[in-house]
């Protein structure tokens, strides 16, 4: 019995040293780590958490404003139009008084403060005012504010997301992680409160930029999306909120008109988005006390909604989360004036309920003033029956233009839809108005896209921005040689290796330190080099460097070679944010005169 053992155990002893197996298995060992290095599976396990969570939050949101809340205050408003003035300025003044004293900073909320926690504070949210920043929303939609529930949704969900950052650590989670959850919160909120997940998605991942997409957040996005969606749908049902007849086909001539009225809208969003900001600027930077400020808002707000209700009087009105309006805008004839009216006054209410402070986002208010004034150019101007079409692109293109996320207007508009019969001319009214409009954003942190700062240095070459005076290393030192020669001065983590005068190519720091120790004196630097860096010369392009050192077979360095062979210096990523730094800053891109220097561990 012990014979046979033991004849087993040399058997597979005898396998795994096997040659072949000993050649093959670190670089299966390789291309595993590599497939699986983005340890996709624990998202399986964080979002659908964060979707869960998030849409019972969203839950309880809808039901209190738009199952308790707004449908009395709407009715009394209705049936008591004197009441409109004094209520907004009472509930304003709560909100002011709610943000002053129960939070840090009265001016910090909503989508603005996820996107600026997403570029500057690592998704980091800060949850002791979360209730009351909850309860302001309530305060400011609720009773009429123009804005909805898409500003206390994705707050929510966004904050929950770095919440559970913290509470799940135990998953390996990393800083960078932190920021995928935000947007994974951010676009369950979305996808929840809206019925229509792929919206969610897409508005989440393009919130942060005006240019670009958060790629890393995609598939966590995609499952919390989901998961918030199928949570909320399960109390409240999932029946989308702006469901509208799409069966109308478009013809060439119906894209034309969507191109002009998508021009149209891009003009006016630019102007409006640019009052807001200023607006909003005023009263951030204004000394009175944040509930004055808020009450002021209220006042101004209320008289929009006076003032549209004395001219046309009836149910529309351009006050609260207003979902009611799209039904109102399509499905019942108002003149072209009425709808234009009720557009600019919708955006006035909407600057001064969220310019002077209130909590919550525009998404709303936005589309439906597009509707607005695509009805009012379908009837005007294309003299047409087909206005859900036109309805369809204005809301689209003023999406786009007014919060630079095209994508995400599309979508919606497909998903509000129910069907795919618009999505054409809403792609070319989206992609006119946000062309047209162009960078300006109702968000004011909103940022381009590293990639697009980077295209500043596209005519400089990587001579002027690579470092000369390099500490190389002879490819004979052994492993205990290197470490003991190691200083704190050097602060690299790879070095260029020479055999004699000939660059073999680089050693990294990572490398040594995966041997044992008990083998460095008998390991020499030769046998950890990596000979398949990338060599380029002096007059390569700098964004040619940078797409090198980004490819799939990511790189440390770039070794800047002559045409003899001979190294001339070395270029980083953090070479080239250097150089991007001084040139943002105005200062030229320094040259380097110096004759090259190859400092060697070994004197």
């Amino acid at each position: 019995m012990e014979q046979t053992q033991t004849l087993k155990t040399k058997r597979q002893n005898w396998v795994l040293k096997h040659p072949l197996l000993r050649k093959y298995l670190p670089l299966v060992h390789e291309d595993l780590t590599a497939t699986y290095s983005r340890d996709l599976h624990k998202w399986l396990i964080i979002a659908p958490i964060i979707g869960v969570a998030t849409g019972l939050v969203c839950t309880v949101i809808t039901i209190i404003i738009l199952g308790k809340i707004w449908p009395v205050v709407l009715g009394y408003y209705l049936h008591n139009h004197w009441a409109i003035v004094p209520g907004l300025v009472i509930a304003f003044a709560a909100t002011g008084l709610i943000m002053q004293f129960l939070t840090p900073n009265p001016d910090e909320h909503s989508t603005e403060e996820v996107i600026r926690s997403y570029h500057e504070h690592q998704g980091d949210i800060n949850m002791h005012p979360f209730l009351a920043k909850l309860a302001a929303a309530v305060t400011t939609v609720a009773f009429g504010g123009s804005a909805a529930l898409e500003g206390p949704s994705i707050y929510s969900g966004a904050a929950l997301g770095s919440w559970l950052w913290a509470k799940l650590r135990w998953l390996r989670l990393d800083a960078r992680d932190r920021r995928i959850m935000l947007i994974c919160g951010a676009a369950a909120g979305m996808s929840a409160v809206f019925r229509a997940p792929l919206t969610g998605i897409v508005f989440a991942l393009e919130m942060p930029y005006k240019d670009d997409l958060a790629h890393e957040a995609l598939v966590p996005s995609l499952i919390a999306s989901v998961i918030s969606y199928i949570t909320l749908s399960s109390f409240l049902g999932g029946a989308p909120l702006f469901d509208f007849a799409s069966n109308t086909s478009f013809t060439g001539r119906d894209l034309f008109w969507s191109a002009l009225l998508g021009l149209l809208v891009g003009l006016i969003a630019m102007a409006f988005v640019i009052t807001f900001r200023r607006t909003r600027v005023f009263f951030v930077n204004s000394s009175m006390p944040h509930w004055i400020k808020l009450a002021v808002g209220g006042l101004l707000t209320g008289i929009c909604g006076v003032i549209f209700l004395h001219f046309y009087p009836g149910t529309l009105v351009p006050l609260g989360p207003n979902y009611e309006a799209v039904g109102m805008i399509l499905g019942t004839h108002h003149s072209t004036l009425e709808l234009l009216v009720f557009g600019v006054l919708k955006l006035a209410a909407t600057t001064f309920s969220l310019g002077v402070g209130g909590v919550s986002a525009m998404f709303v208010p936005l589309f439906l003033t597009g509707g607005s004034f695509g009805v009012a150019f379908a009837q005007a101007i294309v003299h047409t029956s087909s206005i859900e079409l036109y309805a369809a692109v204005g809301m689209a293109a003023f999406i786009a233009a007014g919060y630079k996320t095209p994508l995400a207007a599309v979508v919606f508009v497909a998903e509000a839809t129910g069907g795919h019969a618009f999505i054409i001319p809403a792609l070319i009214g989206s992609a006119v108005a946000y062309a047209v409009s162009g960078d300006a954003s109702a968000s004011g942190d909103q940022r381009l896209h590293e990639s697009v700062r980077v295209q500043e240095l596209r005519n400089v070459v990587v001579e002027n921005v690579m470092q000369q005076k390099v500490v190389s290393v002879q490819a004979a030192m052994s492993l205990k040689e290197f470490a003991d020669v190691l200083s704190p001065r050097y602060r690299h983590s790879a070095f260029p290796v020479f055999e004699d005068d000939e660059l073999l190519g680089i050693v990294d720091a990572w490398s040594v330190a995966k041997v044992p120790h008990s083998k460095w004196e008998t390991t020499r630097i030769r046998d950890l080099t990596d000979r398949r860096v990338t060599r380029v010369s002096p007059d390569c392009d700098v964004m040619e460097g940078l797409r090198l050192l980004m490819s799939e077979h990511k790189q440390q360095m770039l070794l800047v070679t002559s045409a003899a062979g001979k190294l001339k210096g070395i270029v980083t990523k953090t070479d080239i944010l250097q150089a991007l730094k001084f040139r943002r800053d105005g200062i030229p891109t320094p040259g380097h005169k110096e004759v090259f220097e190859n400092y060697s561990m070994v004197e």
